[in-house]
């Protein structure tokens, strides 16, 4: 099935959609996204992800060219059109374009480009990689400073993900100044005893919607969370490690480096607050 996609408030085939070769997305990277999680049809933790939105644009002094109200129309809309019961819907909005190449800013009334599309992920929830845990490498973090933005700047990831995969792993840490700051698309926990460590928020990781309700959640079921740098040595002496992101929930770690943790499964905590997660944002979602 073809499917159905949102450009500049036009819905269209995927095989119509065009975007200018001239756009600043295109030439500039010069754009922010967000992706949404699906499950039964409803979409997990909008709200989050539209105040983010919000924040990446005002930070790039770029202009939102949809209201809170409209976008969320436009998602359940998408949703609607191509059946989607598990799956994502990514929204990205870049500065436009003015007809030519320029470093400099488009003049003030150049309009946004806004497109969003769905993937279709049967089975997103009940997740066999899960079930087997997460190998990581780690790789040095070498991206730009604000990491805060959720920029659609994503060569290194891509790269540290590649890297990963020709080491027969599945993911990369980045590290910098000798500690972790994060997955190439998720943020990063270790677990000793009861207590959850995570970097602290700053310009150089992404501020996580999973991560603040996984984190929510956490306290909330009295287990003790502790935000603060840790390095590639202590988690590979941790208990047990994972990962949280809007496309993968909460992703135990087993190997980091070639270390594995604990006896080399999926630990109890990154088990029990992924449920958690799954059942108390299905009843939260819209």
């Amino acid at each position: 099935m073809t499917r159905t996609v949102y450009v500049n408030g036009d819905y269209l085939p995927e095989t119509e959609a065009k975007v200018s070769i001239f756009d600043r997305g295109f030439l500039m990277a010069d754009g922010v996204y967000e992706v949404t999680s699906v499950l039964g049809g409803k979409l997990i933790d909008f709200d989050g992800h539209a105040v983010r939105l919000s924040r990446s644009l005002n930070e790039l002094d770029m202009k939102n060219p949809i209201s809170k109200e409209d976008l969320l129309e436009v998602h359940r809309e998408l949703v609607r059109l191509n059946e989607i019961d598990e799956g994502l819907v990514y929204l990205q909005i870049t500065r436009g374009s003015d007809g030519d190449r320029d470093f400099v800013f488009p003049a003030d009334d150049t309009e946004p480009t806004i497109v969003l599309f769905t993937q279709n992920k049967p089975g997103l929830a009940d997740s066999p990689a899960a079930k087997k845990g997460a190998k990581v490498i780690s790789i040095e973090d070498i991206r730009w400073g604000r990491r805060d933005i959720k920029t659609v700047q994503l060569l290194y990831p891509s790269m540290g993900k590649m890297m990963a995969k020709k080491a027969g792993c599945d993911d990369a840490w980045m590290v910098e100044d000798g500690f972790v700051t994060e997955g190439t698309s998720n943020n990063a926990y270790i677990v000793k005893g009861n207590r959850i460590i995570t970097r602290h928020l700053g310009n150089e990781i992404l501020h996580g919607i999973t991560r603040a309700a996984v984190l929510r959640f956490a306290r909330e079921a009295q287990m003790e969370v502790e935000e603060r740098s840790f390095t590639i040595e202590e988690a590979q002496a941790a208990d047990e490690a994972f990962t949280t992101s809007a496309s993968a929930f909460v992703m135990p770690v087993v190997e980091i480096d070639g270390v594995s943790l604990g006896d080399g499964t999926p630990g109890r905590v990154a088990l029990r607050l992924r449920e958690i997660y799954l059942d108390e944002m299905r009843k939260a979602a819209v």
